[in-house]
Order: C-alpha cells, then structure tokens, then sequence
C-alpha cells in the first residue's frame, strides 16, 4: 500500500526494484512434465537456462533430492514443426531426448552417460513413446532437404535402439501424438493435412501393430476437416481416450465399445491449441477416474472425472492457469499459476488434497508492494461482441502518482494468434507496471480458451477484429479513467506484432508501439514461413489468388505513409518463422519517411529470445524508447538503443 506521505511522482518514471537483470535472471521457463521411476514417483521436468544461452535441462525429483539428468552442454529441445516440444521421454529408470545443437536421439540408462542412437543431421525428432517389446522409439519424424528451400516431409517413424529407422505411416502432412496400448498392440495417432492447422480440423487414427513391428490398415476413429481431435490417450484397461471439439468446445470422449462417447459435455475448454508436441491436461487414475483440468472464461479448473457417470468433483488447489498436468499413483503433478503465484511445479496428493512446490519459475519475488494484480475484464467491441483481457494497474509502494493524472497503459496483443493471455504473474509485466505503466493483456477474438466460435471470429478477419478488440479495451480503459489517452502503447510478439502494427497504421489511437518479430508483409509471410504455418494465412485471411488485395489491403508494409507512430523492433536474425526481413522492410521505410524508429537486430535468437542478456537488453531499450517518444522522463547515461528521426 502506498503511504500518503510518499514522493510525488509522475506515473512512468516510477523507481523500481524489479530491473531486467532480475527480469533474465529470476524467469526459468518450466515446461513438458514426465513421470517415471521404478513405482511412477519420480517426477521430471524442462527447466530454461537464461544464463546458460537458454539451454534446456531435464531435472529430475526423487523424494527429498532434485537432480540434474543432463548437464551442459546437452539441450533438450527439438524444432519439430519449428515451435517444438515433446523433445524426452522417461521409462523407468530409462531417458530418452532429442540433443537441439545436432538433432540426434540419444540414451540415458541410470546414472551413465547419455549415448546417442540416431543419426541427426537434417532429420529432427519429437513426441516420443517407448516401444518396449521392439527396442525402440515410435516419434514423429521431419526430414529437412539438405540444400533448397523445400518444405521438409514429414512421417510417424520408429527409431530402433541400433539406430535403424523405419517409417510406419506416411501420406499426410503432418503427424502428431503417437500413442502406444499398454500391450504393445495398438497404436493411436493424429494426423492432419493443408491448408488446416490443428485447431481447424485433425484425424484421429488407429491400427494394430504387426509381429514384424509394422502397422495394419489404420481406421479413421474421430476427427475431420472441421473437428480437431488431440490429446489421445490410452486408459489402464487399454480404452482410447482423446478430447475432440466437435460440440463447439475441446471436450473428452473415449472409443467404447467402437463408438465415440462424450464423457462430460460441458462449455469448457479440455485442451490448448496444439502449438508444441506432449502436452497434456488430463490424465487416469484407474479405468473409472480421471483427473483432467479444463479453462472456462481464460480461468484453468482442476478436478476428478468419474467415467461413465458424468461427474466432476472440484480438487482444491490455487491456481488460475494450469499448463499441463501427469497423473501418477496417488497424485497429479501439474504447471500452475495465478496472479500472486509466478509458474511453478507442484505436486498435489490425491488422498489429502496436500501440495508441495517442486520446483519454481521465480524463486525470489518482489515484495507485494510492487506486485499488480489483474482485473479480469470482459468489454464490447465492434459487430456486437464481447472481448475479454487482464487489466494490471499500475503498483509501486514507495511513490504516488500527481493528482488528477492517469496513467499510460501498454495494451498487448498476444502472439498466435490462436494462443491466450493468462493472468499467472510474471515479472516482465511487473517491470512495466512497478514503473507506473498500466497493461492491459487483451484476449481478442481468435484466441483459444472460449471455445470454437470466439476462436473462428478471426476467420478471414486478421488484422481486423484481432486489432478491433485491441481498439476497444484502450478505449475502454480511458473511459473508466483508468488510462492516459494520450499516453497509450501497443505491443505484440509474432502474430502480435501484425496487430500491433495494423494498429498503429490504420488507426489513431495509439500513440508509440514496439514490434517483437512481428509480421508486416502476408505474401512474404507465405513465400518465406516455414512448412507448419505456410498455409494459415488461407483461414486467417484468404486463400489465394482471393487474397492477393486483402494481403496488401492489411500489410503495414505497403502502407507506411499512413504509419506516423514511433516504433521500435525486436528481430532475432536466427528466425525462421517470421523472417528478419519482415522487421528490416518495416525499419527502412520508416527511417525513409522521417518516422521516429529504433532497431535491435539479435545475433543467435529465433522466434522468441532465450539468452539473458538480450531479455535485458530488449527490456531496457523499450523502456528507454517509450520514455524518450512519450516524454515521460529524458533518461540520462548512455542510450540503450539508437532512435532515428527523434527530434531533439
């Protein structure tokens, strides 16, 4: 709480403790959980390393110890699909990882070293499972061309311990989920095919493994161009379970007795988006239980399913967002946070609903006078619809804002765009709201965790409702007084850099905006992204040639006389989903037309930026550009980025 007798300052140019050296330094990134050990208790899990040029480590609890599996300079990540995931898989005693530097598989058995069993090379590997009987991994396979541009061919694969490879499924696009039967006997896949991407419609398939290790003729089971099946999963009794939103929401079914049963119909969503490979939010207890979390209005819920009745029992917990979760015996093990917890591990007993923390994002936080909680906003916007996002007002206990002065507001505009903005805190939001800078995290129409119908609003319309719904919450926050109208910024990441830049050239409400490798020239998009996305533009857009006035009508590239905004751009020179021209076009024709703009191209960063020093040094340069173009303060030292045509 604020004192009455604290300084006088105006809202952002607070003092704050938390900088970006804590920022890079106190974020790891916890991620793709496992269990294993010799009775299931032992729980696994992906830890980032900032400091380690964002390594991922695979760590390990056994009881009281945590142990680190695999030490540098071994990385456990794989760019299956480019976005990754499902880069390890635990048996036992036994691991198996794809290493990131040479896309080999390789071994772990105890406490020896890893071996490698697998080529590597141009052939990348995720979504693992362990085919006991056979000695081998069943994964995912993209063969990438040695030399060309060609789009990499991808096939389900079974990798032998002796490294030799054997395709089981071949024919479509893409492959995702292998799932083998406790027996050894059957095996579950998803398939799908362009222009779809998975949370537009997949094929969930089925067929019996032969003596000699191949595949029978597989069934189709549930899913087609309009129904997206994922998350299929096989119960202790070797019953088929997979979530399907075929009612309009990511609900769960199972294959019983050949045909498809709702398990609990309910408006809720059992599933994310399948961006990345191995996630999870449900898991057995025995054949007649499950424990499943599911998100209603953006809000994660955890609970027990009796299968066949219907019901849902609520499990205690605290927790608003929850990534992921395993079932093992006795308990769940799950990623969760909420607006005073930062993303942490825990591990919840079955019988007593206890928790213990196992591991966390931030070990050590701020103290709760610098901390903003969100308000949970729900606002109209155009074509009579309702738009949802996360308000954090601006904190800081050691200082009050003049009065009658309101805030500038940072409105975000979250990547995907089929993704959700949650609520779970995270320092990088605090960095701005400890300074006197409002955010307001928009989850615009097309994001997921509302179901099919808030997320097909996108349909044909990006660059227009995604950037509307952003539109709306900035108004909606100066009318309630909550936000300077002269001091608002947009800013987004990926697909969230096109929102950010539509913004700020076909409207006048924002008046600055920064651009995390984001996208300004569709048709550039589709001759340059990469195989996963090299179709999306034909849901969100158009499919061509319709499309050809529509990607130059929403492209900010080729309407830069429009955009007089101040801007500044983050570009990771190593991306392969958004191209570094697509920022460098952007910087040029600005810098052409007298438009105030700063450029930090990043050596070694992709899409998204691991290393701990370019987290601080892209941090300090947005908050340097935004005090500098909006004359909230003239900071004094050196300049952490060049800001061309800034008037003096």
């Amino acid at each position: 709480m604020t004192s009455t007798t604290a300084p006088v300052i105006p809202y952002g140019t607070w003092p704050s403790p938390i900088s970006a050296d804590i920022v890079a330094a106190g974020a790891s990134p916890l991620t793709q959980l496992a269990l294993g050990g010799a009775d299931g208790g032992d729980v696994y899990w992906l830890a980032g390393r900032a400091s380690e040029a964002g390594r991922n480590t695979l760590l390990r609890q056994r009881g009281a110890r945590v142990d680190e599996i695999t030490p540098a300079p071994f990385n456990l990540r794989t760019r299956v699909h480019e976005y990754g995931g499902g880069a390890y898989a635990i048996d036992g005693e036994s691991v198996y990882f794809s290493h990131f530097l040479d896309n080999r598989l390789y071994r772990i058995e105890g406490d020896a070293a890893p071996e490698a069993f697998s080529a590597g090379g141009n052939t990348r590997y995720a979504d693992f499972v362990v085919d006991h009987a056979r000695d081998r991994l069943i994964a995912v396979r993209e063969q990438h061309p040695a030399q060309g541009h060609a789009h990499p061919e991808n096939t389900l694969a079974a990798v032998g311990f002796d490294g030799t490879e054997t395709v089981l499924a071949q024919g479509h696009d893409f492959y995702a989920a292998p799932r083998l039967s406790a027996d050894g006997r059957q095996l579950a896949w998803i398939t799908w095919d362009h222009p779809r991407l998975p949370w537009q419609g997949t094929e969930l398939w089925l067929a019996e493994v032969q003596p000699d290790g191949g595949l029978g003729t597989p069934r189709l089971v549930a899913g087609s161009a309009s129904e997206s099946i994922c998350q299929p999963e096989w119960s202790p009794a070797g019953v088929l379970h997979f979530v399907s939103d075929r009612s309009g929401w990511w609900n769960l079914y199972r294959l019983h007795g050949g045909a498809v049963e709702a398990l609990c119909p309910m408006e809720a969503e059992f599933a994310t988006p399948h961006w990345t490979f191995g996630g999870s939010l449900y898991g057995f207890v025995s054949d007649d239980e499950l424990i499943c979390s599911y998100i209603v209005q953006g809000v994660s819920h955890l609970a027990r399913l009796t299968v066949g009745a219907a019901r849902l029992e609520a499990l205690p917990h605290p927790y608003q967002e929850i990534r992921e979760l395993r079932v093992g015996p006795g308990y769940v093990a799950l990623l969760g946070g909420s607006p005073t917890i930062a993303l942490e591990l825990a591990r919840i007993d079955l019988s007593n609903h206890e928790l213990e923390v196992l591991a966390q994002s931030i070990t050590e936080l701020p103290a709760l006078d610098y901390l903003s909680v969100p308000r949970s906003i729900s606002y109209p916007t155009t074509g009579g619809r309702t738009a949802h996002a996360f308000f954090y007002p601006p904190v800081n206990g050691d200082v009050q804002a003049p009065a009658d002065t309101l805030p500038p507001v940072i409105v975000i505009s979250h990547g995907g765009p089929t993704s959700m903005a949650s609520n779970t805190l995270k320092l990088a939001t605090q960095y701005w709201t400890s300074r006197g800078i409002g955010v307001l995290d928009v989850n615009y129409g097309g994001s997921s965790g509302f179901g099919r119908q808030y997320r097909d609003a996108l349909r044909g319309q990006w660059g227009i409702v995604d950037v509307d719904d952003c539109i709306a919450g900035a108004r909606y926050l100066v009318e309630q007084g909550l936000a300077d109208g002269e001091r608002l910024i947009i800013r987004g990441g990926s697909a969230g850099g096109l929102t950010t830049l539509c913004a700020l050239t076909f409207h006048d409400v924002f008046k600055a905006g920064a651009s995390y490798y984001g996208v300004s020239d569709l048709k550039g998009l589709d001759l340059d992204s990469h195989k996963f996305e090299s179709h999306y533009n034909d849901y969100l857009i158009a499919s061509q040639p319709e499309a050809e006035a529509l990607y130059r009508a929403r492209s900010p590239i080729h309407h830069t006389d429009k955009l007089s905004r101040p801007m500044i751009f983050f570009q990771g020179l190593d991306d392969k989903v958004v191209p570094p021209q697509q920022s460098q076009l952007m910087v040029d024709a600005l810098k052409a037309g007298g438009v105030p703009v700063a450029y930090v191209p990043l050596e070694g960063e992709g899409h998204g930026f691991r290393k701990a020093e370019n987290i601080i040094r892209t941090l300090e340069a947005e908050l340097y550009f935004y005090r500098r173009v909006l004359r909230l303060a003239t900071p004094q030292g050196e300049a952490p980025v060049q800001i061309d045509n800034l008037p003096a």
